[in-house]
């Protein structure tokens, strides 16, 4: 392992592995991404949660350049009312310095937001958000290619929360967000269990692989976007 933050180590296959688009933050902070906490209201979150729930246009998400695969990749998209695209605009605007500072980079362009359901079963496999994994005959990684090098940065805004044991739709148990290369100083991955209304950023880089792993009950919402920008 090789220390990339305060508290965050990386996997040290990761220095021998041909990575374009390779780039971490200050290796002085705590941890190599944010939770940003309370971007949405829990009142705003339930209103999101529930007119996704009622949408009749749900379509299932398909990987990247290729047909649906639901080995790979079980997740549903929601559509996302105005009213609701306005509030995430003006929400995204208010934490945006901040996000700028901490990853020291200009943000210009996105891509629409996502709204990514997961009912039980759901998941989605490791995965990088700008990369596709390179094998060899064994099947074993052995580098990245990078394919859509302006992401940047991914930003997810999730309207519920995990919890072990979910009572209502609000919530979700499983389908926790796990760093497959990054890890405490013990060799454990790094595993987040967000709440309602927080937000995670970090860089879409293969540093950052990353997988959801299957829900178990409940619903799990999130709204996703990938930025371009000037580091």
């Amino acid at each position: 392992m090789h220390q990339i933050s305060n508290y965050v180590y990386a996997r040290d296959e990761l220095l021998g592995w041909d990575i374009p688009t390779k780039r971490l933050p200050n290796p002085y902070r705590d941890f190599p991404y944010m939770v940003i906490e309370g971007v949405l209201t829990p009142s705003e979150c339930r209103a999101i949660t529930h007119s996704a729930l009622a949408d009749k246009e749900i379509v299932q998400a398909e990987l990247r350049g290729r047909s649906l695969d639901t080995t790979i990749r079980k997740t549903d998209i929601h559509t996302l009312s105005a009213e609701h695209r306005a509030l995430y605009d003006h929400r995204f605007e208010a934490v945006r310095a901040e996000i700028e500072d901490f990853f020291s980079i200009c943000l210009s362009k996105a891509t629409d937001v996502q709204v990514l359901g997961y009912e039980r079963g759901s998941f989605y496999v490791k995965h990088s958000d700008d990369s596709s994994e390179l094998r060899n005959h064994q099947g074993d990684v052995i580098g990245y290619k990078a394919v859509a090098p302006e992401r940047k940065l991914t930003t997810v805004l999730f309207t519920t929360s995990y919890t072990p044991h979910p009572s209502d739709q609000d919530h979700f148990s499983g389908g926790e967000l796990l760093f497959n290369y990054l890890c405490d100083e013990h060799g454990n991955m790094i595993t987040l269990r967000p709440e309602a209304g927080d937000m995670v950023v970090f860089l879409s880089n293969p540093y950052f692989a990353h997988e959801v792993l299957p829900i178990k009950e409940g619903f799990r919402l999130s709204l996703v976007q990938w930025h371009d920008g000037i580091l």
